[in-house]
């Protein structure tokens, strides 16, 4: 008896080992247990899934066909991931029960999609997504550059069409009833019709040697163009047509209302859209362009949540779409590391991901230098220990402002971080990237209301910088005595030496608060990574009333009436929470008028609100990766992941490699604090 019939979800049976390690993506967007074939008996399966074309999708047909069970076709959506391959989780799948869409000689799914009547809702919700991706200029794969047309290497001025390449051999090109000829079929038309145009082509990443246009192109002696790697959007906007056999990026050409000529025959060609050059095996019906995308975009594909993987609709992975775009849009050169330990190239991998690739890490800080210069690369430096290199881009990281749930010297591996110039954040002898965001950024409405809304769930869902410590029992204290919370930090850290000129030591800013406030009760709150034994914070502060070590630091900003610091984050942490804030260093929150200034920062003068600080400081400045996916998130969903509190489940070599990294890592911060 199958699974189907003892009541309990279908069981599908893959026919591959690629298909196997999808599986739990599998199950969730076929809701169904999935088994690997032939390690379960074709009896006690519902069906055989195999991937589009290629040989597992094959091997599904046989054998849905021999044993009397249906063959689900799975392949990617047209709204696939960052970059091609299978190093990241798809944002999207397509499921076919009937064929698949790419082969115009069988029936699909997707063609009954389009052939249902729309309702107006249906074509209004297409549109609205179609506009979104359009302005965006988000496609497929979304890793190559955004550039301008100016950029493309094609002659400024003169007028083109756009050729659109395919891999030689692809199932695409041969369900599309097309073959190699098709290609030089298009050139020729493209070269007759447009006589004064530039025949530019898009070549296809895989297709090297074995490009059908330029191949077409050659035998023919017509002369094309290559424009430079860039998003294609620009590209197909600015082309007097656009010319393919399938491509995908026929249909973002008809999204953008342009002349498409088609050579092949695919699920959006011959409904009335496309200049047909080609014959279809049947008639079809004519559909509207908001129609077609609905049952492509909307019916025929699902998303999942690029984080947890929990099934979503379009506009959720639209969104996340944009988000990991323009994160790693801002990594514009492919970066080079130089004698990073093993768990700090670990940390930094996932937030240096580019359009140029991911991060080469090298032995030697030299070496990486050199590798950058050679490549037109940039180099990149964790904090603020090594000097900037001055004959090659470089960028510094530090942690940001929401990092974890646990301590950087327990290896927490961090969910945020700040990308910074010469100048990190709290290195206040020059402009740092957040100070001049703050500085100058016009700071609109809709991002200090988002910016409004981030702090109140940051609040209400009690998320901090590290996220650690348990509830804690407060001292009484008489009733109209102002209570001050003094945070700890660790005196060797870079935030002190480069950011507080005068106050240097936890013992002697608890001094300077009492001289101030000689009747208040003074809490001395100890870092985490004191209290822990990993760093120093310097002698025992004598002038507090309490030195506290339990509880996060959350716990007791909200029950003091103000604190005092040199320069901790505790102090931001305190301002978003409208806490009044006294400042003995030049924390990157101080000299905006939002702080009582133990000393001047002339050249912050302009005056914020808290909304424009926390824009600056938590949406324009960091990176964040999930940490789920290790995938750039927003800061929203990593704030909502931390307050989960869901742990994620790492093998027990893992396990035992983090304890001897932490192990290792402990003694080296106390021989480098001097504690060895």
């Amino acid at each position: 008896m199958s699974a189907s019939r003892s009541g309990n979800k279908p069981v599908y049976a893959v026919t591959s080992p690629g298909l196997w390690a999808q599986r739990f993506d599998l199950a969730t967007v076929l809701d169904a247990t999935i088994r690997f074939f032939p390690a379960v008996l074709p009896f006690a399966v519902d069906g055989f899934v195999g991937w589009g074309g290629r040989a597992s999708g094959i091997r599904a047909r046989r054998l849905a066909r021999r044993f009397g069970k249906p063959a689900v076709i799975l392949e990617d959506g047209f709204l696939k991931s960052y970059a091609p391959g299978k190093l990241e989780p798809a944002h999207s799948y397509i499921i076919d029960r009937n064929g698949i869409y790419f082969d115009a000689t069988s029936a699909s799914d997707l063609a009954a999609f389009i052939d249902r009547p729309m309702t107006s809702e249906a074509a209004t919700r297409a549109q609205a997504a179609m506009d979104f991706i359009r302005r965006n200029r988000i496609s497929k794969y979304n890793n190559s550059p955004l550039k301008g047309l100016s950029e493309s290497g094609l002659p400024s001025g003169r007028p083109y069409v756009l050729l659109v390449d395919q891999v030689a051999g692809d199932a695409s090109i041969a369900g599309a009833l097309a073959d190699e000829s098709s290609f030089a079929a298009m050139v020729q038309h493209a070269r007759a019709q447009y006589p004064d145009a530039i025949l530019a082509a898009r070549t296809h990443p895989a297709a090297g040697d074995r490009s059908p246009i330029l191949n077409a192109a050659r035998a023919l002696g017509i002369e094309v163009t290559i424009p430079g790697r860039m998003n294609p959007w620009p590209l197909v906007e600015g082309a007097e047509a656009v010319y393919t056999v399938s491509s995908q990026l026929g249909f973002e050409a008809l999204m953008a209302r342009k002349t498409v000529h088609m050579f092949g025959v695919t699920y959006y060609s011959h409904r009335g859209l496309t200049e047909d050059h080609c014959k279809a095996p049947a008639p079809r019906n004519p559909a509207t362009l908001e129609q077609i995308f609905h049952a492509a975009y909307i019916d025929y594909s699902h998303y999942l949540d690029l984080h947890d993987r929990r099934p979503v609709e379009i506009e959720h992975a639209l969104e996340q779409i944009l988000t990991v775009r323009e994160q790693r849009g801002q990594i514009a050169k492919r970066v080079y590391t130089g004698g990073l330990s093993p768990w700090k190239k670990r940390a930094l991998d996932p937030f240096v991901v580019g359009p140029e690739g991911r991060a080469v890490h090298c032995r030697r800080l030299r070496e990486a230098i050199a590798l950058a210069r050679k490549n037109k690369g940039q180099v990149a430096l964790w904090g603020s220990s090594k000097p900037f290199p001055r004959d090659v881009a470089a960028l510094r990281f530090e942690d940001g402002f929401i990092r974890s749930r646990g301590l950087g010297a327990n290896l927490a591996l961090p969910s945020s971080l700040a990308m910074d110039g010469d100048h990190v954040y709290y290195d206040a002898r020059g402009e740092s990237r957040l100070e001049h965001i703050i500085a100058s950024h016009p700071f609109p409405r809709e991002l200090t209301d988002r910016a409004a809304r981030l702090v109140a769930s940051i609040v209400e869902k009690g998320v901090s910088k590290y996220n650690v410590g348990t509830d804690v029992r407060f001292p009484d204290v008489a009733e109209g005595r102002l209570k001050i919370l003094v945070p700890g930090q660790v005196e060797k850290d870079a935030s002190i030496k480069f950011g507080s000129p005068n106050v240097k030591t936890n013992r002697g800013l608890v001094a300077d608060v009492r001289r101030l406030y000689p009747d208040a009760y003074l809490a001395y709150k100890e870092h985490p990574d004191v209290t822990s034994g990993l760093r120093s914070g310097g002698d025992i502060p004598d002038a507090a009333d309490i030195i506290v070590r339990e509880g996060d630091i959350k716990h007791w900003i909200a029950w003091c009436d103000r604190l005092e610091t040199m320069t901790s984050l505790a102090g931001f942490e305190a301002l978003i929470r409208n806490k009044p804030v006294g400042v003995h260093g030049i924390p990157f929150y101080a000299g905006w008028d939002l702080t009582d200034d133990r000393m001047p920062v002339p050249r912050r003068s302009r005056a914020i609100t808290m909304e424009m600080l926390a824009a600056a400081a938590l949406i324009l400045y960091p990176f964040y990766v999930h940490p789920l996916s290790a995938m750039p998130c927003t800061p929203e969903e990593l704030v909502d992941e931390i307050a989960l509190k869901r742990k994620v489940k790492a093998s027990l070599p893992a396990r035992l490699m983090l304890w001897i990294s932490q192990s290792i890592n402990r003694s080296a911060v106390k021989i480098r604090d001097g504690r060895g």
